[in-house]
């Protein structure tokens, strides 16, 4: 497997990545290979209504959790999404916030937006927009935003502590956090650590459940709580795609995936 270097470097990587899932070439993104893409998404916690809300194209397989389930959304609050990709949160969010409500969303993946933006206005979405910037560098104004969600994206950033702290700068007061995302739940083995194909798939830049709760702590959110979800089984690549096969070259026969990551749920208040 090829490692990573540095920050740009996982950044660049990363775009290249979810670029080509955007225009339907092979990709190596978390989840990307997933064949049933609805399957896939009832399994982690989508209800039938709600995909049928959804653009059946928005739906890359790229989650693991289904945030706005937790998120309490009401009509007329502003929403938004960190990785937006496709749009697949956002127009779920749309409908549940109303024509009084607005949703944002923000991906560092032009092909991405550009997908997005198209599936926008196909189906006629009029209170979703999607900007182009990286979650670190949040393209949103200060105490903006009623509610922040996010879905299998934070675990990619290489500078979390930054994506937290901005998380806080566009939350209104009392605004609040409803994430999905990949934690650790023991260190990974050095060659998955440094795997191009484990960043990119969710894995190796996650972190430690008790990590992500000083990270959003020190960030100046209370009400802190992540909670297990799933394990990585049910949200991570199949054993038969570019990631499965990577990681199990690195893995003893008697350790598994499940045995370092799970699906987390964050929440926060600020």
């Amino acid at each position: 497997m090829s490692t990573i270097n540095n920050s740009e470097d996982s950044k660049t990587l990363v775009r290249k990545a979810y670029g080509d899932i955007a225009e339907q070439t092979k990709g190596a993104g978390c989840c990307s290979q997933k064949t049933d893409a609805s399957d896939f998404a009832r399994a982690i916690g989508y209800s039938e209504d709600e995909l049928r809300t959804i653009p059946q194209e928005a739906n890359l397989a790229l989650s693991c959790g289904n945030p706005t389930a937790y998120a309490g959304l009401k009509a007329g609050e502003v929403v938004l999404d960190l990785g937006s990709g496709a749009g697949f949160d956002c127009f779920l969010a749309a409908a549940k916030v109303g024509s009084t409500g607005r949703v944002v969303g923000v991906d560092m993946t032009p092909q991405m937006i550009e997908k997005a933006r198209e599936l926008a206005k196909k189906h006629a979405f009029t209170n979703v927009e999607f900007r182009l910037g990286e979650i670190e560098h949040l393209p949103v104004a200060d105490n903006s935003i009623d509610v922040a969600i996010s879905n299998c994206v934070i675990n990619l950033s290489p500078d979390k502590p930054a994506v937290f702290r901005e998380l806080h700068r566009v939350l209104k007061k009392g605004g609040r956090v409803a994430i999905s995302d990949i934690a650790l739940l023991k260190e990974l083995p050095e060659a998955i650590r440094q795997s191009v194909e484990a960043y990119v798939g969710c894995v190796s830049g996650a972190i430690a459940i008790p990590e992500y709760t000083r990270m959003l702590e020190e960030a100046g959110f209370n009400n802190v709580k992540v909670s297990f979800r799933k394990s990585s089984s049910s949200i991570c690549c199949d054993t038969e795609d570019p990631l499965g096969k990577a990681l199990r070259k690195h893995f003893r026969e008697n350790a598994a995936l499940d045995d370092y990551v799970a699906s987390v749920y964050a929440e926060a208040v600020k």
